[in-house]
């Protein structure tokens, strides 16, 4: 902790400096600039680094300026200023002192107290051992004394002998780690001692005569045993383990200390330690543990009377403790950085010293307490550290570094004030060059405007270009080919918009549209933009839709296609081999499916490769839970419709430790990313605001070197209800007259695998065809020719010719002998374009017979047309733009005003189209003119961006002249009959123009504009806008 409060400290020491730094630095530049430097005119531009320089001296002078206003207002004359410097300087360096000295206190006592935790650390670490292992003996020998009641005492004749026991002891020793040794005294009463010792062979001899005495008394004698006096009871050794077998025949009674531990013993029925003394014959410290041994189990809430009538003997454990705890302490690593006392504490005036010494140069001190399982002896365990700390080098270091800090400071306050009374001479000068940087940062916040604008001009152009040219006499090839330019071209200008989306969603400004539209067409068009990379690269790419979907849905088309144009574009972007699925279904659909399976993800996929489980890409969906609004779905509104919307692919997948951040904006995969599939890396994150916008959910699963797949809901409202919307009844004749070209026809797929087949089916039926399927060419063969109703067309995937391509060719001829009236049109569907120029060479089927991947509505037709001669040419699968929106402008006068021919022309035409009366005019200054009242027009389209006078001054101008006419015929100064018989003079103004930020349409309301038309033309958005004028 300290070292992070010091590095806390240091950087706001340095941000000081830095700012101070910075200021004098500015402040010398200022006067080198006000001496002519780089006042110096130049034409041209300036080169970056020029300009890079300047902007930084700008807003750096601009800072200094505040101060120095600031300055110049609350401190007064320069001579108050100065000696008001000089006092603030002392204080500075008397309050510099003070921090250094309470820094190095600071840090010294964290210092010390990290030591302290430390000791204490260790200190317990080895009180904790030493009483663990304590335990472990007093356990066993607990035990012991149960196995000699159990052997010797209840056994007759007796099981145990010193032999036994002495042998036992020693192959025990291991689970006693803290004994030197094991004894068992009996107890004998005055009345059997002759019969004893005869017994025994030996007289019991008593123990004080050889004790030795206590280890704060330092006299020992080695005097000869002698034979115990007269006294009611005994407590002879008779077994001993080897070690200590000079005890046997000893009187543990006879001794002061033992006679007290063993009546303890037998009176508690738990274990007792002696005062440490100093060991017969070792003369080394030790305690004795004592346990009774009784004749019979008592129970818990004996009396100690009853206990010394039932007791048989004793069974005593030897501790040597001075070697005992050298062990131990031998065992750690860090054993000679501290030093441990073990103090015996019964006697808290006259502590007993059982291990180690005081000597030691640090004063501090901590003490662990020891429990040895006997409640009436008090040891410890005392713990210092064997050298003195060391200087603490940090703390001096950091309080001197923070005293320098200090002192110069100080120097640069004391420098910063001299040369703020040269500055006070070029104050009015850099005052000027403050506007400028002011100014140019009004100028950069138009960049992103201009931007977009200068961007989306030209394509305006090219989308107006091509729109024109579908209304030109064009086959169904061409028509696709131009379909398929234009929707690259809006998803080239969305792309443009995803920048100003990410903004838009960041200021919280992006809301959401709420109009009809055809969810299958999106799908397609969406296809057709990605179905040349899919063919170049050999991926399949396909759409499905469920039936239940409604063919026309409420909401916003263009967020919905902007969402599924990332997703997909991703997947193709990061997919080799395989495919890329789109799928829609009802989340009612899905709910139930997902109930009803029992078995696990099916293997059969659109290209046969493994795919990631869709359903973990919605397993942490709110909706799907028990509780979550589906739940609710009975009782929601009938026109809801809930989609939910998976792209399965089969490509590159996303690893383990990127999946967190995938909808981070502006963050990718990996670094290389960028570099080899390119993308800024914000679509994900733009896709799940809208998603979020649209009360959906969005989620994914994806395994490396297998796929991803991405599932999103969203909410729409039912449209197909709806039959008062034209452009709704336009699109849906539309699709009903492409459908009954087709009707009565009868399809024949063949494919083997039934995910393609679904999709196949799907794409086929929206035509209006019957389809059947069989698995391979033999069966396809059999079902045509035994068929009543006849087969008009065959539909043959790509694989199945490829893999039967010795069937292949008969099947081809046998079709061509059969006695049909009408042989079958045979079709082939083809994702891959090597491929496919392979099989047309090999097999002589006819390159218009090849149908390519990704199939849609529209190219299915065409191509059925084609070879079939259904239909009409030219513009038959054309989808016609609102009948209303022509009735809405026919016979309008309408001036269009625009500084580019190409969007005057594409205006002119588009509007021109509807029946509109088109004036151009290429400038606001002579819109002013033509708009002046009285005038015969009808609306205005109002380009903003334009040389001399923008839309915006056009605007307000006519606005103006407009305000100033209506009042003057309301008070009488002119005629009304003059101006047409208009009292109230106000011509709908539009504004038309590449600038789509939410900045632009509010500056195009505040100005005076009556709505907003972006380039290049939406007929849905225009019939919007002018509906509320005509």
């Amino acid at each position: 902790m300290s070292l992070l409060h010091v590095i806390g400290f240091g950087l706001k020491v340095g941000h000081l400096i830095l700012v101070l730094c910075c200021w004098f630095v500015s402040l010398f530049s200022l006067n080198w600039i006000s001496n002519g430097g780089v006042m110096t005119t130049k034409t041209g531009l300036l080169a970056d680094g020029e300009q890079l320089w300047m902007k930084l001296w700008e807003k750096i002078s601009g800072k200094s300026f505040k101060i120095h206003h600031h300055y110049s207002q609350y401190i007064g004359p320069k001579r108050v200023r100065r000696n008001w410097w000089k006092k603030l300087l002392v204080a500075w360096i008397v309050v510099g002192i003070l921090v250094s000295v309470s820094v190095f206190w600071y840090m010294n006592s964290l210092a010390t107290e990290k030591r302290k935790e430390t000791i204490a650390s260790m200190c317990d670490e080895r009180a904790r051992m030493l009483q663990d292992q304590f335990n472990v003996s007093m356990n066993h020998i607990q035990a012991m004394s149960i196995l000699i009641s159990t052997f010797y005492h209840s056994k007759n004749p007796s099981a145990i002998d010193q032999m036994t026991f002495a042998r036992y002891t020693e192959r025990t020793a291991f689970e006693r780690p803290l004994t030197s040794g094991v004894a068992y005294a009996v107890r004998v009463l005055h009345s059997e001692r002759e019969q004893f010792e005869k017994q025994q062979g030996w007289t019991i001899k008593r123990m004080d005569s050889i004790e030795q005495t206590p280890v704060h008394k330092d006299e020992y004698s080695s005097e000869v045993p002698e034979p115990s006096p007269v006294q009611e009871e005994y407590a002879p050794v008779i077994f001993a383990q080897d070690t200590i077998a000079h005890v046997i025949s000893l009187d543990m009674l006879s001794g002061e200390e033992d006679r007290g531990n063993i009546l303890r013993a037998r009176e508690s029925g738990k274990g007792v330690l002696t005062a440490p003394f100093r060991l017969i014959k070792s003369n080394r410290l030790g305690v004795i543990l004592t346990f009774a041994v009784y004749k019979m189990d008592l129970p818990p809430d004996a009396t100690p009377d009853e206990r010394t009538q039932a007791t048989d003997g004793y069974l005593g454990g030897v501790f040597d403790v001075e070697s005992l705890v050298e062990k131990l302490l031998q065992q750690l690593a860090s054993k000679q950085t501290i030093l441990v006392n073990v103090c015996d504490t019964t006697n808290i005036s006259h502590p007993i010293s059982m291990y180690g010494s005081n000597v030691s140069d640090d004063g501090l001190q901590h003490v662990s307490a020891l429990n040895f399982g006997d409640p009436f002896r008090k040891h410890e365990m005392r713990c210092r550290f064997k050298h003195k700390p060391p200087w603490p080098w940090l703390a001096i270091t950091t309080s001197i570094g923070i005293l320098v800090i200090a002192l110069l400071v100080g120097q640069i306050f004391h420098a910063t004030v001299n040369r703020i009374a040269k500055v006070e001479d070029d104050y009015h000068d850099m005052m000027e060059l403050k506007k400028r940087a002011e100014a140019a940062d009004i100028a950069k916040s138009q960049f992103l405007a201009t931007v977009s604008h200068e961007i989306r001009t030209p394509m305006n152009g090219v989308l107006g270009m091509l729109h024109m040219l579908m209304d030109t006499d064009l086959d169904v090839t061409q028509q696709d080919y131009v379909k398929t330019a234009q929707g690259s071209g809006r998803a080239l200008v969305s792309l443009i918009n995803e920048v100003l989306d990410q903004a838009k969603i960041e200021s919280g400004k992006l809301e959401l549209e709420a109009v009809r539209f055809d969810l299958r067409a999106i799908l397609d068009d969406v296809l057709s933009l990605f179905s040349g990379k899919s063919q170049e690269k050999g991926v399949e790419l396909a759409a499905y839709v469920s039936d239940k979907v409604p063919e026309m849905l409420i909401g916003d088309p263009g967020r919905f296609r902007q969402i599924i144009t990332n997703l997909m574009g991703n997947s193709i972007k990061f997919t080799e081999k395989g495919h890329v699925l789109v799928t829609v279904h009802l989340v009612e659909e899905v709910v139930d499916s997902v109930k009803g399976e029992t078995e696990s993800y099916s293997d059969d996929t659109l290209s046969g490769l493994p795919v990631a489980d869709r359903r973990q890409s919605w397993r942490g969906f709110r909706g799907f839970s028990p509780d979550g609004p589906i739940a609710a779905l009975p009782s929601s509104s009938i026109d809801e419709i809930n989609l939910i919307v998976s792209v399965e692919d089969t490509g590159a997948g996303i690893p383990s430790e990127a999946q967190s951040r995938i909808f981070t904006p502006f963050m990718q995969v990996g670094p290389s990313i960028s570099r080899t599939h390119g993308g800024t890396g914000i679509g994900l994150s733009i896709s799940k605001c809208l998603v979020q916008l649209m009360k959906g959910e969005i989620g994914f699963v994806s395994l490396p070197k297998m796929g991803s797949t991405f599932t999103f809901t969203a909410v729409f409202a039912n449209g197909s209800g709806n039959s008062n919307n034209p452009k709704g009844k336009q699109i849906n004749n539309q699709s009903n007259s492409i459908s009954s070209e087709f009707h009565g026809v009868r399809a024949l797929v063949v494919d083997p695998r039934p995910a393609r087949v679904k999709v196949s089916k799907y794409h086929i039926e929206r035509l209006g065809i019957c389809v059947e399927v069989v698995p391979d060419l033999n069966r396809a063969f059999s079902s045509i020719s035994t068929k009543e109703a006849t087969i008009d067309v065959v539909f043959i995937e790509q694989e199945v010719w490829d893999n039967d391509f010795n069937t292949s060719t008969p099947f081809v001829e046998k079709l061509r002998g059969t006695d049909i009236s009408v042989a079958p049109k045979l079709f082939l569907l083809s994702n891959s374009l090597s491929s496919t120029r392979s099989t047309v060479s090999a097999s002589g089927i006819p390159a218009s017979s090849v149908i390519m991947k990704p199939i849609r509505a529209s190219m299915l037709a065409a191509s059925l047309q084609r070879l079939m001669g259904v239909g009409s040419r030219g513009n038959s699968c054309n989808i016609e733009l609102p009948l209303s929106l022509g009735d809405l402008l026919r016979g309008r006068r309408i001036l269009v005003v625009d500084d580019n021919k190409v969007n005057l022309k594409v205006a002119e035409c588009f509007l021109k189209k509807y029946g509109a009366d088109v004036v151009r005019s290429d400038g606001g200054e002579e819109a002013v003119s033509l708009l002046e009242p009285p005038h015969k027009f009808d609306a205005c389209f109002m380009d903003i961006q334009m040389p001399k006078m923008d839309g915006f001054k056009a605007t307000k101008l006519i606005r103006s002249i407009e305000s100033k006419v209506t009042s003057q015929i309301e008070q009488g100064e002119l005629s009304v009959e003059a101006f047409d018989n208009v009292s109230s003079w106000h011509v709908p103004i539009l504004a038309m123009t590449a600038d789509v930020i939410q900045a632009t349409n509010e500056e195009c309301t505040k100005c005076g504009m009556d709505g907003y038309v972006s380039k290049p033309f939406d007929p849905e958005r225009l019939y919007r806008e002018v509906s509320r004028f005509f």
